[in-house]
């Protein structure tokens, strides 16, 4: 049964960093009231829950992924590109070490989980404003033992990657091609997000299902029309915080 961790809701989260947003007040009671809900979504898509508390200082913690990448093998702890995050990786290594052995991007590279999009022994990573190529080199070094290849991929206008593309199982790749080239993503089916929802391609592929934002009714259209079974959540608030889906947990088996 695969394993979700996830991070309360912050009370400082209208503190936390934006990159391409301007600044939109997060409502903390209806976030928490949504992440509680995804929470909940994860469960009954067969996932148990591994709940951290609050950092209640760490306004972007409850978007636990870009603190590690988790394979089969082993975990990589990273060192988020925004200094500020850094505080966030201790308690996250420490519960990730009880199930696999842990590695670590030193002080010399920079590395966010939300840019590391993995596809079978392909590891996509994105080179941007929060992970640097010093960053790929080490997560590299880490995974290529085990068989995987890792490719850095630029995007465009977006937080991470994994912001601009997620992969919905089957050979298909769910993008934004205003972000991201289809063309560094060979072999894969793209599926293009409608063009009034540049944000709605951030999705988990669990089980036979999608959990999708449930915001996104156009591409939630593209999705089902391609023969995806959709399990909308509501994501509206954290979105102001520059975060989506996959940011808020970190899911192994």
């Amino acid at each position: 049964m695969p394993i979700a961790f996830i991070r309360s809701v912050s009370e400082s989260i209208n503190q936390c960093e934006l990159t391409h947003m301007d600044r939109e007040p997060v409502d903390l009671e209806n976030a928490r009231k949504q992440h509680s809900a995804y929470a909940a979504a994860l469960a009954d898509l067969g996932c148990t829950i591994h709940q951290f508390p609050p950092l209640e200082h760490q306004p972007d913690a409850v978007f636990v992924e870009d603190t590690a990448v988790v394979v089969p093998e082993i975990a990589v702890l990273t060192n988020p590109g925004a200094a500020s995050r850094r505080g966030e990786i201790e308690s996250v290594g420490e519960a990730l070490s009880a199930h696999r052995e842990i590695a670590r991007i030193d002080e010399n590279g920079t590395l966010e989980g939300g840019d590391v999009l993995r596809i079978n022994k392909n590891v996509y990573v994105g080179l941007a404003t929060r992970t640097c190529e010093e960053g790929i080199a080490q997560l590299r070094s880490h995974l290529e033992p085990f068989g995987y290849e890792v490719m850095a991929i630029r995007h465009r206008e977006a937080l991470h990657l994994k912001t601009a593309c997620t992969y919905l199982g089957d050979g298909v790749l769910l993008l934004n091609p205003d972000w991201v080239d289809v063309e560094d993503f060979e072999g894969l089916e793209p599926l293009e997000c409608h063009p009034d929802e540049a944000f709605a391609c951030n999705a988990i592929r669990i089980g036979d299902k999608v959990l999708f934002p449930a915001e996104f009714t156009k591409t939630r259209a593209r999705i089902e029309a391609r023969g995806f079974t959709v399990h909308p959540v509501a994501a509206s608030e954290l979105a102001k915080a520059e975060g989506g889906l996959t940011c808020s947990s970190i899911i192994i088996d």
